[in-house]
């Protein structure tokens, strides 16, 4: 039986099992095989050969993915945001490629990529959809486009990017699991776990041929995160929902919607309407920050900052202006938030707070 035939199966026995007490050890055991599969599908799939036009270079200082529906207004949003000259029409499957665009903001050059609608079924291979949705395992955010009249695609998106292993703005389950040769699962937990019991965790283990561990969890995780602690092509990306064409919707349709996903982003892209509230939307969830650097002898450059990651240390700072600088590293200066006063002497570990300026002293 085919792999994709095996996963369809599994599927079924899991929708038509009554979830209780009883049965969740049978269902921890069906997911955790599930999941195995999947992986070693999803393995196999990015080993292979890879469709024209769904490769993708990354540069700049972050990249976005803009995923949704055709014709959800992907390609006027690209346009708006950055450079790019994407097609944009009334008819499905108007971006039959992936269309990059970079938007510069506040001295960062985020790329953001538009790729082809997708449609259920995208994850098993629907419309080449396996391939358009891997690229999304790339991004450093994930932008979901939703039309205002069809918030349900929401779920169908969710759905399958959980399928081809990404976890939406969910955090790593806090699970350590440590292989031993012998001496069978020794489980402890630093707090009650109660959506999954010890009898269940042992059997989604077998399941992926461990039979000897140390096994820590430090959270309440439920089935389906702690076998995600285990399946090692899940990535967790941060994903920023938007609900596009809002001046179409009437008044109580749209405060109705916006108590239903308060979450979202509201915007009309063909009008520009919230369209500058989005970039510092994404430049916030990408959680950049602006360093000036300022030589000795010097005045801080402004018109360029260097854009790393939120609590990015000294250290980080300088191994990407070049590794003597840490090689050769004496003391630091900081002029900002992160320090007490102007100037403050700091050391590699220092984090560094947005629109710091900084001065890094080296040996001579």
């Amino acid at each position: 039986m085919a792999a994709d035939d095996k996963i369809s199966k599994i599927e079924e026995e899991i929708q038509k099992t009554p979830y209780n007490k009883a049965t969740s050890h049978h269902i921890g055991k069906l997911k955790a095989k599930l999941s195995r599969l999947k992986e070693e599908s999803l393995q196999r799939s990015s080993s292979g050969a890879k469709g024209k036009g769904f490769h993708i270079k990354k540069s700049g200082d972050s990249t976005v993915v803009l995923v949704g529906f055709p014709s959800v207004g992907k390609s006027t949003i690209l346009n708006q945001l950055t450079n790019a000259d994407s097609k944009i029409g009334e008819y499905e499957f108007t971006t039959l490629e992936i269309i990059p665009g970079v938007m510069d903001y506040k001295g960062a050059k985020i790329q953001i990529f538009d790729i082809p609608g997708i449609i259920t079924g995208a994850s098993k291979g629907k419309g080449r959809g396996k391939e358009i949705l891997s690229v999304s395992r790339n991004a450093d955010l994930i932008m979901v486009i939703l039309d205002v009249f069809n918030p349900q695609h929401l779920r169908v998106i969710l759905d399958e990017l959980r399928s081809i292993g990404i976890r939406p703005n969910e955090s790593v389950p806090d699970v350590t699991v440590k292989r031993k040769k012998m001496g069978g699962i020794n489980l402890s937990s630093t707090t009650p776990l109660t959506r999954i019991d010890s009898r269940t965790i042992r059997s989604i283990l077998n399941e992926y041929g461990i039979h000897s561990a140390d096994v820590l969890i430090r959270d309440d995780v439920s089935i389906d995160q702690f076998i995600d602690s285990l399946d090692t092509s899940s990535c967790y990306i941060p994903m920023l929902l938007v609900v596009n064409k809002i001046d179409l919707a009437d008044k109580e349709y749209l405060h109705k919607l916006k108590k239903e996903m308060p979450e979202a982003l509201y915007i009309a892209a063909d009008q520009g309407y919230n369209v500058d509230l989005l970039r510092e939307k994404i430049f916030q969830d990408l959680n950049l920050i602006r360093i000036y650097l300022k030589p000795q002898g010097s005045r801080a450059d402004y018109e360029e900052p260097m854009i790393v990651r939120k609590d990015a240390t000294i250290e980080e700072v300088a191994l990407k202006l070049h590794r003597d600088f840490v090689r050769n590293f004496r003391q630091a200066r900081v002029w900002g938030t992160s320090v007490k006063f102007p100037g403050q002497k700091v050391g590699l570990d220092h984090q560094l707070e947005d629109q710091d300026v900084l001065r890094i002293i080296i040996k001579k």
